[in-house]
C-alpha cells in the first residue's frame, strides 16, 4: 500500500479564516495563500515566514503554513505533531477543515514510520466524519504499515460500503486480504477492480503476484508487462519491472 500526503485543497482556503477579524480577513488570506504557495515552490521560505507570522500572531493559518513546508522538508514527524495540535486545538473552525488538517496529520505520521500516532490521527477525523471513505482508506494503510491486515480489510470494507465503485479501494482490501491468506478472496478484488478500471496498473501488478503463486507465470507477465505500458514512469511500473525481472528465467 503506498503512502502519500494528500495536498491542502485549496478551496478548504477561506474555511480557515473563520478564526480570523472580519476587518483582517482580506490581507490575511492574501498572506495564507502566499505562504501556501511557498510552501510548495520554497519550503524554507514559507516556514521563516511562517514562524515569524506566527509570533507575530499568525494564528492557525500560519501554524498551518509552517506544518505544510515542514512536510516539504521531510520533517515529516514535526508536520505532524504541528498539525495534530491544529486539530485538536481550541480554536473554532470549519468541521471540513479540522478533518483535514487530522487527515494530513496522519499522512505525515505515515511518512514518518510512525503508524500508530498516524492511526490516532485518522480515527480522529474519522471520529468527525465516519463515513469518510478516503479517510477510512488512509487508516487502513496505516493498520497495513503495522501488518495489521485484518484492521486494514475492515476499514476498506466499510470503506466500500460508502463507495462500492471504487476500484482503488478493492485493490487496497485485495492487498489486506493477500497478507491475511485469503488468496481466493483476494484474486476476486483485483478482478472486481479491474472490471471497474482495465487500466488500473496497481491492479494488474497485485493480479500478477496472484496469478504467479497460482502457477500462471504467462498470465502474471501480461499483467505485469500492461502495467509497465499503460503507467510508465510510475511506482507501480517500477513493480511491474521488478517482478518481471524476477520472474525471467536464468540464461544459462
Amino acid at each position: 500500500m503506498q503512502l502519500c500526503v494528500k495536498p491542502f485543497r485549496l478551496s478548504l482556503v477561506f474555511l480557515i479564516l473563520a478564526v480570523l477579524p472580519v476587518a483582517a480577513a482580506e490581507t490575511e488570506a492574501m498572506h495564507y495563500r502566499r505562504c501556501l504557495a511557498d510552501a510548495n515552490a520554497n519550503p524554507s521560505l514559507a516556514l521563516n515566514d511562517a514562524d515569524g507570522w506566527v509570533k507575530s500572531g499568525g494564528g492557525v493559518p500560519a501554524e498551518h503554513c509552517a506544518a505544510l513546508a515542514l512536510v516539504n522538508l521531510k520533517r515529516y514527524a514535526e508536520a505532524g505533531s504541528r498539525l495534530d495540535k491544529i486539530a485538536s486545538g481550541r480554536e473554532k473552525l470549519e468541521v471540513a477543515f479540522r478533518v483535514s488538517l487530522f487527515d494530513q496529520a496522519g499522512n505525515a505520521w505515515l511518512l514518518a514510520g510512525q503508524a500508530d500516532k498516524a492511526i490516532a490521527s485518522f480515527t480522529a477525523a474519522l471520529a468527525v466524519d465516519p463515513l469518510d471513505a478516503d479517510l477510512l482508506a488512509d487508516r487502513a494503510r496505516a493498520h497495513a504499515f503495522n501488518k495489521n491486515w485484518a484492521k486494514a480489510e475492515s476499514d476498506l470494507s466499510a470503506a466500500l460500503m460508502v463507495s462500492p465503485d471504487r476500484a482503488d479501494l478493492y485493490v487496497l482490501r485485495g492487498s489486506a486480504r493477500h497478507g491475511m491468506g485469503r488468496k481466493a478472496d483476494a484474486r476476486a478484488d483485483f478482478d472486481r477492480a479491474l472490471k471497474l478500471q482495465p487500466n488500473n496498473a496497481d491492479a494488474l501488478v497485485e493480479r500478477g503476484t496472484a496469478r504467479l503463486e497460482g502457477g500462471d507465470v504467462a498470465g502474471a507477465r501480461a499483467d505485469w508487462q500492461k502495467a509497465m505500458t499503460i503507467a510508465p514512469g510510475t511506482a507501480a511500473a517500477e513493480s511491474a519491472r521488478q517482478h518481471l525481472e524476477d520472474s525471467t528465467p536464468a540464461s544459462h
